[in-house]
């Protein structure tokens, strides 16, 4: 008996052609290409829905939040749900899916890292091989993945790594979760860090720094301003940061603020490791949490979703802690 695999489009590179006069740029040929495309439609019965047709730097979390919307009502009827997504916001896409969605059924996210009019196009072998994922019975209860470049990703563990490689997709920390050969769907491991955040609202109201050398507080004193709820900052190394910034996040702690350190470095965990002035020791001594290993955009797709769902920052601070690796 034949799998049923939706296929919903959001746009991206994948949904592109190059036009003399504009660059590449949003086209509305991806549903007819799909629709003809035989090995897509290899032992599998496949119907394709358009949820948007846009470049992923347009895509929001609230556009994740009604993308999860739709598929956790979708994949009833469906054996597996395959995402076509834009590769600059795949990352924060996929992983918010993986807090929210209830389903158990496989959902994939794929993406290309070439247009329509490039030579040497990755588009189609990627959508084939998430429709090959999304059917495995193997694949049910992993959470949401992400297959690229025929390998098969965690939406936690996964970042795009390069600009325009094919290869730009990697899960630095851990590691592939299989891969995607021409015979078949091979997977080496679990995901051992799952988590999920079953909430059907979430709040945008966070922010993300980055930690530079020499930096000064403006950026903390404008989101102290603006009443953020949250303020991830990408801190050096082991999750350390200059001593003149303390008074700032002391602030924002004292007025209710989650601080939340993660690392700027590509691969690692924050810990309160070093003692001195602005040290992890000295800014969990004034109220900073940290984040293990969780890098910081996926730190604030997590942190929208808690505080969606329970409001209190004392609670979203309890619950972001629990799962921390």
């Amino acid at each position: 008996m034949k799998k049923k695999v939706l296929i919903i489009t959001t746009g991206g590179t994948i949904a592109m052609k190059n036009d003399k006069e504009n660059g590449v740029i949003p086209t509305g040929d991806l549903v007819d290409f799909l629709i003809s495309f035989p090995q897509i439609c290899e032992n599998t019965e496949i119907e394709i829905e358009e949820f948007s047709n846009i470049p992923s730097p347009y895509m929001t979390p609230s556009l994740m939040l009604d993308l999860a919307k739709m598929v956790d009502i979708k994949i009833i009827d469906y054996d597996g749900v395959v995402i076509t997504h834009g590769t600059d916001t795949l990352e924060e896409s996929s992983y918010m899916l993986d807090l929210l969605l209830t389903t158990r059924k496989p959902v994939i996210f794929t993406a290309a890292m070439r247009s329509g009019s490039d030579l040497g196009l990755d588009g189609p072998r990627n959508i084939v091989g998430a429709v090959r994922v999304a059917r495995h019975n193997e694949s049910i209860d992993r959470g949401v993945l992400v297959v690229m470049n025929d390998e098969i990703h965690a939406a936690r563990d996964v970042v795009k790594t390069d600009t325009g490689k094919l290869e730009s997709f990697i899960s630095m920390n851990y590691g592939v979760l299989g891969i995607v050969d021409p015979d078949k769907v091979v997977y080496h491991r679990n995901a051992l860090q799952r988590e999920r955040v079953w909430t059907d609202q979430i709040d945008e109201n966070v922010d993300l720094i980055k930690a530079v050398a020499g930096m000064d507080n403006r950026y903390l004193e404008y989101s102290i301003e603006k009443k953020a709820k949250a303020i991830v900052i990408e801190a050096f190394g082991r999750g350390n940061l200059p001593a003149t910034l303390l008074p700032s996040i002391k602030k924002a702690v004292d007025s209710g603020i989650l601080v939340v350190i993660v690392s700027r470095a590509y691969t690692g965990r924050v810990t309160v490791e070093y003692g001195y002035e602005g040290g992890g020791r000295s800014l969990q001594k004034i109220g900073a949490i940290f984040a293990g290993d969780l890098k910081g955009p996926k730190a604030r797709i997590k942190l929208m979703a808690l505080f969606g769902k329970y409001k209190d920052t004392n609670l979203v601070k309890k619950f972001f802690l629990s799962s921390v690796v």
